[in-house]
């Protein structure tokens, strides 16, 4: 198998094992919060993706979401969220999938996204960003006044000044705000056309690296920026891109 093919039996293995676990039954986890869950199925789905790459991929590293980590012998570097959206996952809500992405020195070059929900199987390396086999369409230069925003925001963000007044600014200056509960999903959804632009700070590789190489293989822009003792990360049309940008370093609070 190529890199981008083990990229896709990852991702839908690793969700078609989740999906098994959940229809025997599950119990969960609280991580950081009441909202921030972890499950069976999180750490089986991971494991199944630690063991392919033992087998595939010998001196591969990977970094996964629930704490699996090994070191690279050979500068490659799998990047897994075995379940993106565990609180929708468990409570049977549709916006959750399974994610990985592959750096090369560095460097990203793979994203896969499987959301079994809408049977949508997301591939993106330099050939650019397909679903289900087929290419997607450019992502169209709108300007934020007529998008949508997405972004996932927890209680203890409601109380923080800073991520208030940024957020405040860019609703101010979009259409519509969207909160689906799964970064990832976000993000595909950002490189279909659907959402116009994501939003989120201080992301973990896992909830950035897959969909932000959906977003970029599908014409997008991204940008991760350092302003007020946070890392801000944008996805989007360019246009839509630029605006928050320029919003994102007005606000001075």
């Amino acid at each position: 198998m190529d890199d981008i093919d083990l990229a896709e039996q990852l991702v839908t293995r690793a969700a078609s094992l989740a999906s098994e676990l959940r229809r025997e039954g599950l119990t969960s986890e609280r991580k950081t919060s009441n909202a921030d869950l972890v499950s069976a199925a999180d750490r089986g789905a991971e494991d199944l993706v630690r063991r392919t790459l033992a087998r595939e991929r010998v001196g591969d590293g990977l970094l996964g979401e629930e704490g699996t980590s090994s070191a690279s012998r050979n500068r490659r570097l799998w990047i897994v969220d075995p379940v993106d959206g565990t609180f929708n996952f468990l409570s049977g809500l549709a916006s959750w999938c399974s994610a990985v992405a592959l750096q090369v020195d560095d460097e990203l070059v793979i994203g896969a996204v499987h959301r079994p929900e809408l049977g949508e199987t997301w591939l993106a390396d330099a050939q650019g960003t397909r679903v289900n086999g087929e290419r997607v369409a450019p992502l169209a230069d709108c300007p934020l006044a007529d998008t949508s925003v997405a972004t996932y925001v927890n209680p203890a963000d409601m109380v923080d000044p800073t991520v208030v007044a940024v957020m405040t600014g860019l609703l101010d200056s979009a259409a519509t705000v969207r909160i689906s509960g799964s970064g990832t999903c976000d993000l595909a959804d950002v490189a279909a056309g659907r959402i116009g632009l994501r939003v989120q700070w201080d992301c973990d590789d896992w909830d950035w690296l897959p969909g932000r190489a959906l977003v970029e293989g599908a014409g997008g822009r991204t940008e991760a920026i350092e302003h007020l003792g946070r890392r801000w990360h944008l996805a989007g049309s360019a246009r839509a891109v630029g605006e928050a940008s320029e919003v994102l370093r007005a606000v001075t609070c």
